[in-house]
Parts: C-alpha cells; sequence; structure tokens
C-alpha cells in the first residue's frame, strides 16, 4: 500500500492539472447530479417493526383518515384579549382555503369546533331535563292509570255482587252482561294505556343510557380542546393524506406560507414542529467561525498561509463534493435531515486533518532539503498510509451503523462514510498536486532559516531542545489515576441518561416551533403538544349500541390510568372493529410521566377480556425510536470495539497495546456521554451553551458517537504509538521509545484534534438541538480522547507496562500480518536526498 500511494502521489505531483481538473468534474457532476436528484429531506424518523408503527398500520388499513401526517397552527391574541369577530372571521376564512393545498385532507375550523363541543354539552343538559320532564309527566300518568284501575276494580267488584244477586233471585243478566264488557273494554284500554307508558319509559331508560354514555364520554374528554377558556388562543389542526414519514418538505412549506400570507391585526400565529420543522441550515456562522480557528491553528503549525489554506480549500472541495452527491439520492431514499449535516461535520474535520497530515511529512522533509516531488511522493507513502488506514477505520465504523437495522441511521452512517473516503481519495491526489504546484513556495523564509540554522548543528549532539527522556514512574502512576479519576467522574451524569426525539419546547426560543409549542401550553396544558393515538380493537359482530358501550369502557380505562388529562373517541371504523381515542397525558411528550404512560398502557390487559390496546402518537413513536436505538446501542459498541482491537493487534502487533487503547476509547466515549447528558439534560451550562429547555439526549446521539470517536480516537493513536514502535523496534529501550514517539507525533496530533473540536465544535451555535448536541458531543468527545486518553493516559500506561506492552504470542505473530502503516520499508527504499 505505501509503495502505491508513492506512486500515487507522484503521479499527482508530475500531473498537477490532470488532477485538478479531474476534481473539479467530479464536483460539477455533484452539482449537476444535486440539481437533478435532489428532491427534499425529511424531518422525521422511524424504525421499522416497532410496536407504534404497528398500530399505524391498522389504521391505514381501518382508518386512513388518522394515518397521515397532522400539524397545529396556532393563533394567538397580542393583547391576550379574546377574539374579536373579524379575528375569528378572518381565521376562519384562512382554515377554509387551507383544505384546497397540496396533500392536506382536512382543517378543522376552531370556532366551529369548540361550538360543537360548547353544543354537545348543552345537548346533553338539555336531554337531562327532557328525560327528567318526561319522566315526571309519565309519573302522573302511571298516577292516572292506577286511579283508573282502581276505579275499575271498584266497578268490578259491584258488578260482581250484582251478578250474584241477580243469580240468586233467578232475574236476567243481560244488563250486567254488558255492563261486564264495558268495564272489560275500559280495562283493555287501560292495559293498552300501560302498555304504552311502559315502553315509554322503556324508551326514556334507553335514551337516558345513551345520554349518560355520551355525557360520560363528553365529560372524560375535557381537556382536550381547540379554543383556550379566555378565547385568546385557537388551534387550527391540519391533516394530511400521507404519512409524516412522507409528507413533503414542500407541502410542509405551503401550509406555512398560506397561514402567513395574510397577518391578520392583532393576532400572531405560529406552527408545530410538524409543520414548521424543516432542513436544518448546514452551514451557518458557527461553522464559518470553526474553520477561521482551524485555519489559525494550521497557519500556527504551518508557519505560511499558503500552507495552510491548502487543506481548508482541499476539505471544502470533498465537502462540496460529499454533501451535494448525498443530497442527489434524497429522491431515491428518503434520507433525514440531519444525514448531510454528519456528512459535512466528519469531511470538514477530516478532510483538514488528512491534508495537514501529509503536508506536515511534506514540509518537514522539504525543511530537511528534499526535492520537492521526491518529498510529495515519500509522505504520501508514508503519511499518506496513514490517512488511509486512519480513514478506512472511520469508514468501517460509519457503514458499521447498519448493523443497528435502523434504516435512517444506516443511511446517515452510509452517507458520513462516503464523505469521509472522499475526504481520504482527495487527500492521497489532490493534495500532492496542490503541494506540487506551490514548490518550495509552501516554506515561509522563517522556516527555511530555521531549517539551515539546524542542519548546521551535530544531530548526534543533545540539545535541551532536543533531549528526550523517558517520564518518572511516579509521574506515570498519578497520571493514570488522576486521568482516570477525571472520566470516570465525568461519566456519572450517563448513569441516568434518558433518550428521546427534540419537540417544539427545545427549539430555538425565537423560532415558531418553540412559540407554537409554549402558547399551546399555557393555554391548553403541556399534554396537547404530544397527544397519543390509542387504537382499540373490538370484537366481531357489535352493532352501534354495543360499540358506544366498549367505547365507553376503554375510555374509563384510559381516563384512569395516572398522568392523563383527557380521553376522547375519535372515529370507528365502518365494520366497528377498530376505534381511535385520543388520550391527553398530563405532561409533555419527552417527559418521564409520558413515557411511563405509553409503557403502562401498552401493558394493560385487554378491555373486558377482549377489547386490545395499542398505543401510537408522536409521543410514542419517539419513544419506540429511542427504545429501539438504546437496544442496539450495546451490540453496535461491542462490535466496533471488538473490530478497534483486531486492527490495532494487527497495527501495532502486540495484544496490551490495543487493550489500553480501546480501553481508552470506552473510558472517554462514557466521559463524552457524561458530559451530553449534564449539560443537555441536567441543564448545567445551558444558558453559555443556548439549551434553554434540557430534556431527553437525542436518541441516535449515542450510537453516532461510537462510530465517529471510535474511528477518531484510532487516528490519534495511530499517528502517536506508530512512532513509539517505529523508536522501539529501532532498538530505543521502551519506556524511551514512548517519549521518543510522543514527541515526534505530538505537535501534528495536537493540531489535528484542536481542528477537529474546532470545526465539530461551529456547529454547537446552530439552532437546532440535533445538530448542537452532536456538534457538542463531538467536539468533547475528540477534546477527552486525544488530549486526555492518547496523549496523557495511554503514553503513561505504556511507560508502566514497558517491554510488556509490545508483548505478542508467538503463533499469533505468525498468522497477522505486516502492516507498515508508518511506511518505514518505504523510508529505506526512498530516503530523502539533501
Amino acid at each position: 500500500m505505501a509503495e502505491l500511494l508513492h506512486r500515487l502521489g507522484t503521479f499527482s505531483a508530475r500531473h498537477v492539472w490532470t488532477v485538478i481538473v479531474t476534481w473539479l468534474v467530479i464536483l460539477g457532476i455533484a452539482i449537476g447530479g444535486f440539481l437533478i436528484g435532489f428532491t427534499g429531506l425529511s424531518s422525521s424518523f422511524d424504525i421499522p417493526g416497532t410496536a407504534s408503527g404497528e398500530v399505524i398500520a391498522e389504521l391505514e388499513n381501518d382508518l386512513p383518515d388518522f394515518s397521515g401526517a397532522s400539524g397545529q397552527v396556532v393563533f394567538h391574541t397580542t393583547d391576550g384579549s379574546a377574539f374579536t369577530d373579524d379575528q375569528r372571521t378572518d381565521i376562519v376564512a384562512l382554515a377554509d382555503s387551507a383544505r384546497d393545498l397540496p396533500d392536506v385532507a382536512d382543517v378543522i375550523d376552531p370556532f366551529a369546533a369548540a361550538g360543537q363541543q360548547a353544543d354537545q354539552a348543552q345537548q346533553a343538559a338539555d336531554g337531562r331535563t327532557q328525560i327528567d320532564a318526561a319522566r315526571t309527566q309519565a309519573a302522573d300518568g302511571q298516577a292516572q292509570l292506577d286511579a283508573g284501575r282502581a276505579q275499575l276494580d271498584a266497578g268490578q267488584a259491584q258488578l260482581d255482587a250484582g251478578r250474584q244477586q241477580a243469580e240468586a233471585a233467578g232475574l236476567p243478566t243481560t244488563a250486567l252482561d254488558a255492563q261486564q264488557a264495558q268495564l272489560d273494554a275500559q280495562r283493555a284500554e287501560l292495559d293498552a294505556q300501560q302498555q304504552q307508558l311502559t315502553d315509554g319509559l322503556a324508551t326514556l331508560d334507553t335514551q337516558s343510557a345513551d345520554l349518560e354514555r355520551g355525557a360520560e364520554l363528553l365529560s372524560l374528554s375535557e381537556g382536550i380542546g381547540v379554543l383556550s377558556e379566555d378565547e385568546a388562543t385557537a388551534l387550527v389542526n391540519i391533516s394530511f393524506t400521507v404519512p409524516r414519514l412522507e409528507l413533503a418538505q414542500a407541502s410542509k412549506d405551503a401550509v406555512v406560507e398560506h397561514f402567513e400570507s395574510e397577518p391578520i391585526d392583532g393576532v400572531e400565529v405560529a406552527f408545530s414542529t410538524d409543520i414548521s420543522q424543516g432542513v436544518p441550515e448546514i452551514l451557518g456562522v458557527g461553522e464559518a467561525v470553526g474553520v477561521a480557528i482551524a485555519a489559525v491553528v494550521l497557519l500556527v503549525v504551518l508557519g505560511s498561509i499558503l500552507a495552510a489554506a491548502f487543506p481548508i480549500v482541499t476539505a471544502l472541495v470533498g465537502v462540496a463534493i460529499g454533501a451535494l452527491g448525498t443530497l442527489a439520492f434524497s429522491g431515491v431514499v428518503q434520507m433525514a435531515s440531519v444525514t448531510p449535516i454528519l456528512g459535512v461535520m466528519l469531511g470538514l474535520a477530516v478532510g483538514i486533518d488528512y491534508s495537514l497530515f501529509i503536508l506536515y511529512r511534506h514540509r518537514k522533509q522539504l525543511l530537511q532539503g528534499a526535492d520537492v516531488t521526491e518529498s510529495i511522493g515519500l509522505a504520501n507513502g508514508t503519511a499518506g498510509n496513514a490517512v488511509v488506514f486512519a480513514g478506512t477505520t472511520v469508514i468501517v465504523a460509519l457503514l458499521a451503523l447498519n448493523i443497528t437495522g435502523v434504516p435512517f441511521l444506516g443511511l446517515m452512517g452510509t452517507a458520513a462514510a462516503v464523505s469521509v473516503a472522499i475526504a481520504v481519495l482527495i487527500a492521497i491526489t489532490l493534495t500532492p498536486a496542490l503541494l506540487s504546484l506551490a514548490g518550495t513556495r509552501l516554506l515561509s523564509r522563517r522556516a527555511r532559516e530555521r531549517a539551515a540554522s539546524a542542519a548546521s548543528v551535530d544531530p548526534a549532539v543533545e540539545t535541551p531542545r532536543t533531549r528526550v527522556r523517558p517520564m518518572s514512574t511516579l509521574r506515570a502512576v498519578i497520571t493514570v489515576i488522576v486521568a482516570t479519576a477525571a472520566l470516570l467522574t465525568i461519566a456519572v451524569p450517563a448513569l441516568s441518561m434518558r433518550l428521546g426525539l427534540p419537540d417544539g419546547g427545545s427549539e430555538a426560543e425565537d423560532s415558531t416551533a418553540y412559540q407554537a409549542y409554549t402558547l399551546t401550553q399555557d393555554a391548553f396544558g403541556e399534554g396537547v403538544n404530544g397527544p397519543l393515538l390509542v387504537v382499540a380493537t373490538f370484537p366481531e359482530g357489535l352493532d352501534d349500541d354495543q360499540v358506544l358501550d366498549d367505547q365507553l369502557l376503554v375510555a374509563r380505562e384510559l381516563a384512569a390510568q395516572d398522568d392523563v388529562v383527557a380521553v376522547a373517541p375519535v372515529a370507528v371504523s365502518d365494520d366497528n372493529r377498530v376505534g381511535a381515542f385520543q388520550v391527553v397525558p398530563s405532561e409533555g411528550p419527552n417527559s418521564s410521566s409520558t413515557e411511563a404512560l405509553v409503557r403502562d398502557l401498552r401493558a394493560l390487559p385487554p378491555v373486558d377480556g377482549d377489547i386490545t390496546l395499542g398505543v401510537a402518537g408522536q409521543a410514542a413513536i419517539n419513544i419506540d425510536i429511542s427504545e429501539g436505538l438504546a437496544n442496539v446501542l450495546p451490540l453496535y459498541l461491542l462490535v466496533v470495539v471488538g473490530l478497534s482491537f483486531l486492527i490495532m493487534v494487527m497495527v501495532f502487533r502486540s495484544l496490551l497495546v490495543p487493550l489500553i487503547a480501546t480501553a481508552g476509547f470506552v473510558l472517554s466515549l462514557f466521559a463524552t456521554y457524561g458530559a451530553v447528558t449534564a449539560v443537555f439534560q441536567w441543564g448545567w451550562f445551558s444558558d453559555l451553551l443556548g439549551v434553554h429547555n434540557p430534556g431527553p439526549i437525542l436518541s441516535f446521539l449515542p450510537v453516532i458517537l461510537v462510530g465517529i470517536l471510535f474511528g477518531l480516537a484510532m487516528d490519534y493513536q495511530l499517528f502517536l504509538a506508530t512512532g513509539m514502535r517505529e523508536a522501539y523496534a529501532h532498538g530505543a529501550p521502551a519506556r524511551l521509545a514512548v517519549a521518543q514517539g510522543f514527541r515526534a507525533g505530538r505537535t501534528v496530533v495536537i493540531a489535528a484534534a484542536l481542528i477537529m473540536i474546532s470545526v465539530f465544535g461551529g456547529f454547537i451555535t446552530s439552532e437546532s438541538v440535533m445538530i448542537k448536541s452532536i456538534g457538542f458531543g463531538l467536539a468533547l468527545g475528540v477534546l477527552f480522547d486525544a488530549f486526555v486518553v492518547r496523549m496523557l493516559l495511554v503514553p503513561a500506561l505504556m511507560h508502566l507496562l514497558g517491554r510488556s506492552a509490545w508483548w505478542l504470542p508467538k503463533w499469533l505473530d505468525k498468522i497477522t500480518p505486516n502492516v507498515d502503516v508508518e511506511g518505514s520499508a518505504l523510508e529505506r527504499r526512498h530516503p530523502v536526498h539533501r
């Protein structure tokens, strides 16, 4: 590999414009692909096979009107007073005309809905009054019937007595028979009236039961409103024809544009995250500041503006190709909005670093008097070989995200891996070409003067500047104890880490999503921002009355759960088999109580023995995604750590060095988890970092951090430990080799780490809490791993191990391929000529 890269670097140096034009053509193709293939990104996430996914699939079959995406437009009077008639009219007009927007299935007029709720409540009250009046009338009728029946009984008694007297006297009973017929007719009429009264009472009982069921359902749904009590806030509910994962950004933008197109005097409008959340800004001021800081670091390390410009130029070219190329496939695969941003983060960071490694080696050789072209080839074969290996570890770790079984996460990893691969290819081709183009101008006059001064000094004579001494054993022990204790202490908050997806309350304070969230919360309660959708499967063959009974049974069971504010049946399928219920929890979608409520509802036994329940809704979907990712994290961590160990055994031909490096990676990873939890969940330093509403940690952040930080940790381990191994292989005592290797690689590793931290840190300023947390986690992870683990803990442990650090069983030594990452063999074949 080293020889191949040497040839590639030499070719690039000798065919500068061929290489440059080739990359420009590739950039042009990426731009063309983006213009043709970009169709938009999704701001939603999903994991197949989740409990909520199965519920949504059932809704798509039986209640398709409730399987599509939904969102809310929030209207609020600026002075907090009730809406005027003119304001109501304008809001209704906007709501009515919104039904013609793309993918919109229905729009609920809040004032009409509130009126219907009031009418239903009034109808229930009027119905009770009417039934009570009818019962009173029936009681009066029953009294009259009883009185009439008493009169008939008395008449019958008289008639019977008369008949006995007539028969005893032998008189005819013809007249008495006529009177008996008359009494029988009257009695039949009374019986008919009694039956009519009884039937009327039965009807009243049925009507009363129906009324009481409806009234109970109505009382259970109190708290589900679209118009606040002070009539200063109204919610326009919008349902779409397609599921949220398939809802085009253009359709959401059309809703926003429509409701903002005609401002209403004295009324502000805001949109829930389901509508307003779009694609986060890929590059902003913070990212530009991060790149500027990286440029300063490059200038300090390389001492030349021209030299400092090359890594940034090559990184930006790589980022452009990677991001545009990724977005070009958005029409083929469903792509989350954070996907290209992750590629940009990594593309910028590793692109600058990888180019720096090669440039730094080339600059060092030029200062030793090497020929430009020959130096470029050698730098590409040595430092470039390490770059390819380091980049490969990052790529493999990112591609391994596909084993999680989470499609959007696998796609994110693949897209980021492509960006890293492009950064590697650019580093080993475009960087050599630009270095050839610059020639000796890469070195400043001061650098050449220092090189000439250094050349006049006998390298065999040690000076205080060149003298290298191993650290003391006491210092090594103290370093190990302090570094380990510090990382473990910082990791403590990770024990309470909760995972979730951001809601409107986590958005920027000046965003419309945050305004909608807080307005809704203040007017209707927290839970209205994250209602649950419960689906009940009823037994077969139920009529409408039986379904109503079962709906009431389910509503009672749901309302009896802790932290449930309101329950409302919203629909029943045509075959009476499936019913949908809206459940409003007491707190927001990311709260612990709502998470517990979802689990409690799913753990309920079938209601009345045969009515099964399923839970969906945005809050439940977020919980399912978070749980799914939490479940795959241990497997992914095991795969990555195992891969780390095997790769390093091959590189360092040692068992203990990989073990130390892997343990250090795990320590820095959990310290990063702890710091992220402390800031984004506990709220430490939240004002400083712009985290105004702490909550659960982004559900896929822990997995992403594992993949990325693993690759970057191996980068720093490689550039430090290979120098140590090389010194040890050339005969230096083990502990001295640690010091020599550390000194040889520390400058470039410090610079590379600072660049990574600067680039990742630039994303902390993003308004999107997703991007902010990813940038913070990566920046802090690099800080912990590079400066605490690789530059303090690992050298101290290797010092304590001494020669045993490089121990490898003979049988394993025979089967382990010899990977000359540092390119020592290449240097022997192509020595630097002065």
